[in-house]
């Protein structure tokens, strides 16, 4: 008994793009895409941490009570400055109120003039940068 045989050609593919070439651009565009989540999710990671260790520092007893000393401090030499453009330190002895005023703080400096012919007490901060703001205030709307 004879039975006929059938066979057709021998063909091997690769499955993977990398070797085959058969959606080879798709592959490795994946392959980058996981890369770079990946660089992303340990930056965010290293990030998140350092933010996390700063909090931690600042929010020790002693980085407090250095903040609220700090805070108090220029709370002072602001009522300071401000009794001085308003003329509130001006008692009975004193026959005249000063007119201007400087004040380097941190490296700024604050100016201050009052206009006695305009009432206006003209402030000016020039940060370290060089940026300048300037206030102009009214000097008659705060006399009591």
């Amino acid at each position: 008994m004879c039975v006929p045989a059938f066979g057709s050609e021998l063909t091997h593919d690769f499955g993977n793009p990398s070797f085959s070439g058969s959606g080879y651009s798709q592959h490795v565009l994946s392959l980058e895409q996981l890369s770079y989540s990946r660089k992303q999710d340990v930056a965010k990671a290293a990030k998140s941490e350092a933010a996390a260790a700063e909090r931690a520092e600042n929010n020790t007893t002693i980085n407090k009570f250095i903040k609220n000393v700090e805070s108090r401090i220029y709370a002072n030499l602001s009522k300071q400055l401000v009794d001085n453009m308003f003329g509130t330190n001006c008692d009975s002895t004193v026959t005249t109120c000063p007119t201007t005023g400087t004040a380097e703080v941190e490296g700024s400096t604050i100016y201050w003039v009052k206009d006695d012919t305009t009432d206006i007490i003209t402030l000016t901060i020039t940060d370290t940068s060089g940026n300048v703001t300037t206030m102009s205030v009214p000097l008659g709307d705060f006399k009591f």
